[in-house]
């Protein structure tokens, strides 16, 4: 198994992978979500879970252009 430390991307999973994915998103997702929406001029899902929100927020940021 490879070191996290040593390679960041390793400890990376796909949000259909959380086991807490269903849940709903965090506050901060959901504040961050909500300024990338406005940014993209699109609209937030009504009740997106976790793992939609990641989505979401990974799609909204390279739209902006904010992110990596």
């Amino acid at each position: 198994m490879s070191d996290p430390q040593e390679n960041p991307q390793s400890a990376i999973k796909d949000p259909d992978d959380w086991k807490t994915g269903d849940e709903p998103p965090t506050g901060a997702q959901r504040s961050y979500l909500e300024t990338l929406a406005t940014e993209a001029g699109e609209q937030v899902p009504e009740t997106p879970t976790k793992a939609e929100a990641s989505k979401k927020i990974d799609e909204l940021q390279e739209k902006t252009g904010r992110g990596a």
